[in-house]
């Protein structure tokens, strides 16, 4: 009975080696093995760790990886055919792939008749001695064997007959699953679909798998498609990193299987979006906010009637509940917003309000008017949050400002640049006055507020800025323009952002850096 037989579709991530190829996405060792507790416990069928004997960090990374104690996964170590001409025995590539110890074993091997003969330098028929000894000779010693029929698509429209001799060499070797791979990501979607079909009737005695490139943005579309034409591997990254434009984003291949298909492929797709986030925070990289199923936009409404028509029912604006992959729906308040936005909003807050009152319009009208004067509170649900609490009687200052004050001084004798941030405020009748250096203005901004603040309110000390955006909104005032400063802070376990507007760049900063801190302060007392 085939190895893959157990599941509708079977998962295959190559985050840790493939997705590591592309641009501005690198991992260290704790970083895999990392990812590879997170992608086993989220039901991850393999982990590709990487290339035994390219660099150094994946040597040490398959040492390590023998003390994971994974629950689920298989481990898989990734490498190439046996070099032409050499007995597989006598390959030292082909030994580092044994010497990883892993219990699965993924080679890949030459597709395209003209990357045959022009890259390898060699003959069809060595080509496909190096992929059935190379497959033959890892059974043997008793590795389950996926192979990677690379450039297969290019190739099969080139040469079918070459292309499906290829995969018969693998077939013969003994391979457990025959992976068709659009190297160049240039197929569509109907082509796989019809090629892998071909595959499954020429040679159906070992399961199909796909592996697929973003190129022409249908690596998703293309690994559906294969599924269809009866692939039972699909192969792809978290979050779609890869070379080039990336491979098959497998946050949106699984949920399209498990919600739109009806093929269980993990046992809790909740934890979808918090997996995309870890690998995101964890490569150092921003989460893409559009991104499908996971992203921050993905189920954001903003036009009034939009948001009017998800309150009475959701499904009419959302193609699944958000929460089936972790994710929620975000109702986003803008100058195009109805009262349906503030009232859910404000449902949100836990502050019930009802449509057509008084204080409803009053949030609306306000709104409305600061988008008017610059603001947007798209991402700055902390400065809405303020807002409505303001508008509807429910916000208690925390401080009184009474003035603030910043100066940046540059020495000539090699001293180093000095900037300074002064804050004079009032925490009821108690006066503050506090001074502070910084690498810059917002940041001694920042320090003098804590320094002052924190005597009175010591929790202060869980909040951190984590990000600060800054944009000229009318740049034909030049130096006079409007200035926006979106920041975003944290506790820890949650992030808001705010949002501050002035002809002042400094003055913008600081509003959107004291919200920040007084949204904290709110949600902290419970107002």
């Amino acid at each position: 009975m085939s190895v893959l037989s157990d599941k509708p579709v079977r998962l295959y991530d190559t985050t840790l080696r493939d997705g590591t190829q592309g641009e501005g996405f690198q991992l260290s060792l704790l970083d895999k093995l990392r990812i590879s507790e997170r992608l086993d416990a989220f039901g991850i069928d393999y982990i590709e760790g990487g290339w035994p004997g390219s660099n150094p960090k994946d040597v040490e990374f398959f040492q390590e990886a023998k003390k994971l104690k994974l629950s689920h996964a298989k481990l898989a170590a990734f490498g190439s055919t046996r070099r032409a001409g050499i007995p597989v025995e006598q390959d030292p590539q082909v030994k580092l792939l044994l010497d990883a110890e892993t219990p699965v074993v993924t080679i890949f091997g030459k597709s395209w008749e003209m990357q045959v003969t022009e890259v390898l330098r060699t003959t069809p028929e060595e080509n496909r001695a190096m992929i059935r000894d190379t497959v033959a000779y890892l059974k043997q010693h008793g590795r389950e064997v996926v192979y990677d029929a690379e450039h297969f698509f290019d190739g099969y429209k080139d040469s079918p007959g070459h292309a499906l001799g290829s995969l018969q060499a693998a077939a013969e070797g003994g391979a457990d699953c025959l992976v068709l791979c659009d190297t160049n990501g240039g197929t569509l979607p109907e082509e796989v679909m019809e090629i892998c079909q071909i595959v499954r009737a020429r040679i159906p005695q070992v399961p199909v798998g796909i592996h697929t490139h973003n190129d022409c943005e249908l690596a998703v579309a293309n690994a559906i498609a294969a599924v269809k034409g009866g692939a039972v591997q699909v192969q792809g990254t978290i979050n779609g990193y890869g070379e080039r434009t990336g491979n098959c984003n497998l946050t949106s291949v699984i949920p399209i299987l498990q919600l739109k298909m009806d093929l269980q492929v993990v046992p809790d797709l909740t934890k979808l979006r918090e997996l995309s986030y870890f690998v995101d925070d964890v490569s150092n990289n921003p989460h893409f906010a559009r991104a499908a199923f996971v992203g921050r936009t993905a189920f954001a409404h903003k036009g009034g009637m939009h948001v009017n028509a998800v309150q009475k029912l959701a499904r009419s604006y959302e193609h699944i509940e958000p929460q089936a992959v972790g994710n929620e729906q975000n109702i986003l308040v803008s100058e195009l917003s109805g009262q349906s936005n503030i009232l859910i909003k404000a449902e949100q807050m836990g502050i019930p309000l009802d449509k057509g009152s008084a204080e409803a319009k009053a949030v609306l009208q306000r709104v409305k008017e600061l988008e008017n004067e610059g603001y947007a509170f798209e991402a700055a649900g902390g400065s809405l949050d303020l807002l409505i609490r303001r508008e509807l009687g429910r916000y208690e200052k925390p401080f009184d400002l009474k003035e603030f004050h910043t100066s940046f001084r540059q020495y000539r004798d090699g001293h180093e640049p000095v900037c300074e941030a002064t804050v004079k405020l009032y925490v009821g009748e108690v006066p503050k006055y506090t001074v502070a250096e910084g690498h810059g203005v917002v940041n001694a901004l920042d320090k003098a507020l804590r320094e002052a603040l924190a005597p009175f309110y010591p929790e202060i000390a869980n909040v951190s800025l984590v990000d600060y955006k800054v944009r000229i909104i009318d740049g034909h005032d030049a130096t006079a323009a409007k200035t926006r400063v979106l920041i975003v802070s944290s506790d820890g376990t949650e992030n808001w952002g705010t949002v501050g507007v002035s002809e002042n760049i400094i003055e913008a900063s600081w509003i959107a850096l004291v919200d920040g801190i007084d949204l904290f302060l709110q949600r902290r007392r419970g107002n």
